[in-house]
């Protein structure tokens, strides 16, 4: 994979979660009922996000052209 197209994979998969977690798009799970895991749906929301961006970062990192490169000398 070119690193071109990795940086645009990597930007576009990381830009989702976020516009989740900020507003307007939070107001899709700006509630406070149901709980889940004695949590408001709110606050659940956010950890839910900032595990699934870990996980994606997780995997674009298995997939980065560059990581096996040595450093430049």
């Amino acid at each position: 994979m070119r690193k071109e197209k990795f940086v645009k994979i990597y930007c576009l998969s990381l830009l989702a979660p976020f516009l989740l977690m900020v507003f307007p798009l939070f107001a899709l799970g700006n509630r406070e009922t149901p709980f889940i895991i004695g949590l408001p749906f709110s606050v659940f929301w956010v950890i839910f996000w900032i595990i699934i961006t870990f996980i994606i970062v997780l995997l674009l990192y298995r997939i980065d052209p560059d990581k096996d490169e040595e450093g430049v000398k």
